[in-house]
């Protein structure tokens, strides 16, 4: 059966502080073979591709050749960072530019024309109560020469809507031919709108089923002939705000996108002239903010449009404020309110010049970031002519005198099969900023992105190090505390097996005897304090 020795050796103190050193100096070779040396700042300058620096910092007393350096460097850096600033400045501000092109295509949509007749009411189509109803709009004394009798009281309340759309001008009866590109068109191309005119009439309208033109040019558009109806124009026995002097149409130009807006924007046509209007279609761009001050798309739009419009945010303006100063809304404008009776016509008026007079405050309409508005040149002939006069007089049955007062021709084409786009472009945009501010680095400093990294990676690196010779001495006292104990387990059978000189143990000043094992008790003279205690 073998037989195991267990014995427990407890070295002195001077070996412990021998055996602590020599540990200590061994972890210290493993964290120096493991943690890469720090990188001295003449190193550092020497290996960064930072123009200038090796010539500044170099191992020794500084001379007047890295003085030159170290000036002429931090005059480099002023001058970076003051074209960097003024870059940064520059980006801040958000400027841009109006880029103007002209591009040709195939074939374009036909815009859409509004015309209505200068005359809101016919006068043979009122009856004696619209004229009573009606007489703070047209100032129109009563038909009958008695005036109006008591019983005329027990008029019932006025239908607007039905007003507007029974005495006003009817486009069957305006309208003498009609020709868009060749084909012949009539009244029921046409759609009814109302605008401040009354009863108006749009043509090309309706976005999904526009007419398209694939040509320029005087007759390859809208060729339509007009009788104003100057015998149903009202009499005016005293001005009102309504009253109007003038004989003819007004015009409206626009896209399909926006609704006529056709008592500022449109253009008048006079009665026994040709005008030949020839459009230029115009794209324009803008930039929201902070470069520009246009309003995107998904802000309110006007009932039945799909896109916001500037002529639509005025509606809705002007349909806000007459529903809050009268608690109704004019025939032209949206929405399921009554229609104002002439009897607040006074409160309309007031709260639509209220509404011009603080409409930038109250109700600002910027710009759409998208837009189309058609150029326009003007140019009419008179007609009729002395040879064509007699000849419409028998086609229309009418005479020639009325003709001359009564009817016009209006031509609308597009000048060339283009149009112009005017897009606003942002001046200088973070791209640019960054190639700026690149280039001037790499002017002055000779540096890029790589360089700043280099920079902080070399920061990281002394800070590591600084916190690392903190930490060190904290580790070396918990190590010092730390006692070291060995056991050793012997074989009884292997010990016989040695022989006796191999279980000598030698000395340089002496041997034990080979019967004797060291302890406290028998220290030899030349060892003592080496074991302090040796125990099985």
């Amino acid at each position: 059966m073998p037989i195991e020795f267990v014995c427990k050796i407890k070295f002195a103190e001077e070996d412990e502080k021998q055996k602590v050193k020599q540990d200590g100096d061994k972890e210290s070779l493993i964290e120096e073979s493991c943690t890469p040396p720090a990188k001295d700042l003449a190193g550092f300058a020497n290996s960064c591709s930072l123009h200038g620096i090796n010539h500044i910092f170099v191992s020794g007393r500084l001379g007047i050749r890295q003085t030159l350096w170290a000036l002429a460097f931090l005059a480099s850096l002023v001058l970076f960072l003051y074209q960097a600033a003024k870059c940064a400045i520059s980006y801040l501000e958000h400027p841009h530019v109006t880029a103007l092109n002209e591009e040709a295509t195939p074939e374009m949509v036909f815009p859409a024309v509004t015309i209505c007749n200068i005359n809101r009411f016919r006068f043979s189509a009122l009856t004696d109560a619209d004229i009573y109803h009606l007489a703070n709009l047209t100032g129109l004394p009563p038909k009958n020469k008695d005036g109006h009798k008591p019983t005329d009281l027990m008029y019932p309340a006025p239908d607007m809507q039905d007003i507007f759309n029974r005495t006003g001008h009817q486009l069957d009866e305006m309208l003498m031919s009609c020709n868009f590109s060749g084909q012949n068109c009539s009244a029921e191309d046409f759609s009814v709108v109302y605008t401040r005119y009354g009863k108006c009439y749009t043509f090309n309208g309706n976005k999904t089923t526009s007419r398209k033109t694939k040509q320029g040019g005087m007759g390859n558009g809208l060729e339509i002939m007009l009788d104003i109806q100057q015998d149903e124009y009202l009499p005016i026995w005293r001005e009102t705000n309504e009253t109007s002097l003038e004989a003819g149409i007004r015009v409206q130009i626009h896209s399909q996108d926006e609704p006529p807006y056709i008592h500022q924007l449109g253009f008048g046509v006079s009665p026994g002239f040709q005008t030949f209007v020839s459009c230029q279609e115009q794209r324009l761009t803008y930039l929201p903010q902070p470069w520009g001050n246009c309003r995107s798309t998904s802000k309110e739009k006007f009932p039945g449009y799909d896109t916001y419009s500037i002529s639509g945010c005025r509606l809705l303006c002007e349909t806000n404020e007459v529903l809050r100063e009268c608690n109704c809304r004019m025939v032209h404008m949206p929405g399921t309110a009554d229609i104002c009776p002439p009897s607040k016509i006074n409160c309309v008026d007031k709260a639509l010049a209220l509404l011009q007079k603080n409409s930038g405050d109250t109700c600002p309409c910027e710009t759409p970031c998208n837009l189309t508005r058609y150029g326009k040149e003007l140019s009419m002939v008179k007609i009729p002519s002395k040879g064509s006069a007699r000849y419409l007089s028998r086609k229309y049955d009418k005479s020639e005198d009325y003709i001359r007062d009564n009817f016009l021709v209006l031509d609308i084409f597009f000048e060339a099969l283009n149009f112009e786009t005017i897009e606003q472009k942002k001046a200088y945009d973070v791209a640019g900023l960054l190639g700026d501010i690149g280039g001037q680095m790499g002017l002055f400093i000779g540096a890029s992105i790589l360089t700043i990294l280099e920079i902080l990676d070399y920061i990281y690196e002394v800070i590591k190090l600084r916190l690392q010779r903190l930490l060190r001495p904290q580790k070396e006292e918990k190590k010092k505390k730390q006692q070291t104990s060995t056991v050793a387990t012997v074989d009884l059978e292997e010990m016989k097996a040695k022989e006796p000189n191999d279980m000598t143990r030698s000395h340089p000043e002496g041997a034990y005897a080979n019967t004797i094992l060291p302890n406290h008790h028998h220290h030899h003279a030349g060892h003592h304090g080496v074991f302090e205690d040796f125990a099985c």
